[in-house]
């Protein structure tokens, strides 16, 4: 009988999963992952788990009135923990990385002139100075280059070389977080199995200049998905905001897997597409 391609991942050594922000892992991978035969050697790595104190732009302003939140750092206190609960629940390990997320990250050392403007306009002062025109549009800011290092190199010291293997945000929906965590996944060298981040692929497609490249399998998951429903709903900050009908969408998860990654990556059985 072939070997299923996508639980046979976590026979392949250790499996560390990137998940740019607390919650993406479980959107996107929490079916598989609840059903993984060696969920002990699975980590999960939140990379974008901190906020930083005000002057806020006016697009973090709007994401903090969208979840509830009067303080951009409590809630990320209180994001991390609801992180650290499920992912316990889901029975792996977890790994904050501590790195800023991508609405609240401001350029490096500014000039005392660009200090005290950015005081009157906050914008002038971040990586992302808005959502929609900056940190949404599928691209990593030139500005960046240091936290993609950063996270390179985190990734390379959690997971070694001949470990094991990553399992990385196609970066679908285009945020640059996403964007530069799957950057970070391909400079580290390590074997990548991709996964299409939901709920942005109900509405978006991978970007095909970065998919036609990989010469990929792809495979999808639809066993444990009411379980995981029951997972994502314990990221109360979140899940309104996603999800403002109360319903969460029941579609397969959907993974990428190169050529090569793993013997069971080179056999997809019949049920994989």
């Amino acid at each position: 009988m072939a070997v299923d391609p996508l639980t046979a991942l976590s026979r392949s050594g250790a499996l560390l999963v990137l998940s740019p922000h607390p919650d993406d892992a479980v959107l996107s991978c929490g079916a598989l992952l609840g059903q993984l035969p060696d969920r002990s050697a699975v980590t999960v790595m939140t990379v974008f788990t901190e906020a930083a104190p005000p002057p806020h732009t006016l697009s973090a302003r709007q994401f903090l009135r969208q979840t509830g939140a009067a303080n951009a750092e409590e809630l990320y206190v209180e994001r991390r923990a609801e992180d650290q609960a499920v992912l316990k629940q889901l029975g792996v390990d977890r790994f904050h990385g501590g790195f800023v997320d991508g609405l609240f990250r401001r350029l490096p050392a500014p000039k005392r002139g660009r200090r005290l403007a950015a005081r009157l306009l906050p914008e002038l002062d971040h990586v992302y100075p808005t959502y929609r025109l900056h940190l949404s549009r599928g691209r990593v800011s030139a500005r960046d280059a240091e936290t993609v290092r950063q996270v390179t190199e985190t990734v390379r010291e959690l997971l070694p070389r001949g470990r094991g293997l990553l399992l990385a945000p196609l970066g679908v929906g285009g945020h640059a977080d996403h964007v530069l965590v799957r950057t970070a996944a391909e400079r580290s060298g390590l074997p990548v199995v991709y996964y299409s981040d939901f709920p942005y692929n109900l509405q978006a497609a991978p970007d095909p200049d970065f998919t036609t490249g990989l010469r990929a399998t792809e495979a999808s998951w639809d066993r444990g998905l009411d379980t995981k429903a029951e997972l994502i709903r314990g990221y109360r900050t979140q899940v309104s905001a996603l999800f403002p009908d109360g319903v969460i969408p029941r579609v397969p998860e959907v993974y990428l897997l190169p050529a090569g990654v793993s013997d069971g990556a080179a056999r997809p059985p019949g049920g994989a597409t």
